[in-house]
């Protein structure tokens, strides 16, 4: 699970990306990513430490996506290095990142509305005895990883998916992650379109995946969200990083004006 790096020294320069140059499980350094004459990543530097929550904020066409899918080995880098603890690795599908401990949960969680949570927690990597499927196996090991993350409104882990509600559903998702020894796992917009109540159970969801020293990457629209749950948050602006820095370091004011122009004006617009 691993020890959670220090936050970066005050006084460090605005817009410096390397926050944590040692004990980082993810590192990013001068990613590019081009498509065809588009430039969507220019000279990325990132850090995603353990047991932390980084969020990765930014308009519409910002470049998270495309970041997202390259450390997801969906999309092949162009220029740079992705490091994993410390190593050069080399992306080259999402098989490769989920054997190293990457996984990723996206938007549409990717469930099956007819099957019932076992076995989505375990599609496509059913355990079996001899030829038989080993049910009992598969419902003790998604039964101690829901209640590892204190997941305890769902009633039945036979449960069909589709008598969920959306936050039951994100829980499912990231169970699944989780259960297959997930190092990092990066959720994009886990809270679009819940209540306030599912909102808040997956917000506590976060926060315990980061408390088991798992690495969790969030994607997201919702500022009011990002600054309960993160410890550091990452502003992309047009393919770049615009800053990274410590939650305390930033307000949901001075965030927008990254998102929108890439920079902080010289006022103080700290939020009381």
């Amino acid at each position: 699970m691993g020890e959670q790096p220090s936050a970066r020294p005050a006084g460090e320069p605005a817009g410096s990306a390397l926050l944590e140059d040692q004990g980082a499980l993810l590192s990013l350094r001068g990613v590019g990513k081009h498509f065809g004459p588009v430039q969507a990543l220019r000279g990325i530097d990132l850090d995603v430490p353990a047991g932390q929550v980084t969020a990765l904020v930014g308009d519409n066409g910002a470049g998270k996506s495309t970041l997202v899918k390259a450390i997801a080995g969906i999309h092949s880098i162009d220029a740079g290095e992705i490091l994993w603890s410390g190593r050069p690795v080399h992306l080259h599908s999402p098989r490769d990142a989920s054997a190293l401990g990457i996984e990723t949960v996206y938007q549409d969680l990717a469930l099956c509305d007819n099957l019932d949570i076992v076995q989505n927690m375990f599609l496509g990597r059913e355990e079996r005895r001899s030829v038989v499927l080993d049910e009992a196996a598969m419902e003790t090991k998604a039964n101690r990883t829901l209640s590892d993350l204190s997941v305890t409104t769902v009633k039945s882990i036979r449960q069909l998916v589709a008598s969920l509600s959306g936050g039951q559903r994100q829980a499912v998702a990231v169970a699944r992650a989780v259960m297959w020894d997930a190092k990092l796992v990066i959720m994009d917009e886990p809270t679009a379109a819940l209540g306030v109540s599912q909102t808040a159970m997956v917000l506590d969801l976060v926060k315990r995946l980061s408390s088991h020293g798992i690495a969790v990457l969030v994607v997201s629209h919702n500022l009011n969200d990002v600054f309960q749950v993160a410890d550091r948050i990452a502003v992309m602006y047009l393919g770049s990083l615009a800053r990274t820095a410590p939650v305390r370091e930033l307000t949901i004011g001075s965030t927008v004006e990254l998102i929108t122009t890439g920079a902080i004006s010289n006022k103080d617009d700290r939020e009381s």
